[in-house]
């Protein structure tokens, strides 16, 4: 989000190293306090946990897009992207 931890601990109501003791491990959030932080990311837990996905916030809005296109237009996206990754268009 671009915000400081600071920012980010005041912005959860938080003193103003709360974020600092959690990177440095000195500490740990309670469950409320995660899902608050979740929730100032705008991702579920699943997401916050999911070492799979180097791109969490751009595959929600690509998901939340395809969500809004009719059956055609979404089944010929999806070979766009199949030919791209056949192509050589993955990730390294």
């Amino acid at each position: 989000k671009g915000v400081s931890a600071r920012d980010m601990s005041l912005s959860l109501g938080q003193a103003n190293n709360y974020i600092n003791t959690i990177e440095n491990g000195k500490s740990l959030p309670s469950m409320q306090s995660f899902f608050n932080i979740c929730e100032f990311f705008d991702i579920s837990p699943q997401e916050f946990f999911d070492e799979g996905s180097h791109h969490p916030f751009r595959l929600r809005a690509l998901v939340e897009e395809a969500n809004r296109l009719d059956d055609h237009t979404l089944e010929c996206f999806l070979e766009i992207m199949k030919k791209a990754n056949a192509a050589g268009g993955r990730k390294r």
